[in-house]
């Protein structure tokens, strides 16, 4: 799969969680789940199982606390595919 097919997705499972919709609009790999997208902390439990069942993967969860940006995202699912 390719690097912008991934990142694609990762913004699908991404969007209902976004508090601030404006950021979706200028999203780059240095967006911050957290700070830029305001997705809820306690939202993104939700959001690493919905990358585990989309993309077959599982994550664990120090891996997870090394989710801060989208581009980590993208690079945590990738190096798993």
């Amino acid at each position: 799969m390719e690097r912008s097919e991934v990142q694609k997705k990762v913004v699908t499972i991404l969007t209902p969680y976004v508090k601030n919709e404006a950021a979706l609009t200028t999203l780059t790999p240095d967006t911050s789940i957290l700070d830029d997208l305001k997705v809820n902390s306690a939202r993104l439990v939700d959001v690493v199982l919905a990358f585990e069942d989309e993309f077959g993967i599982e994550v664990a969860d120090d891996e997870v606390d090394a989710v801060v940006t989208v581009g980590d995202a993208v690079n945590l699912i990738c190096g798993k595919l």
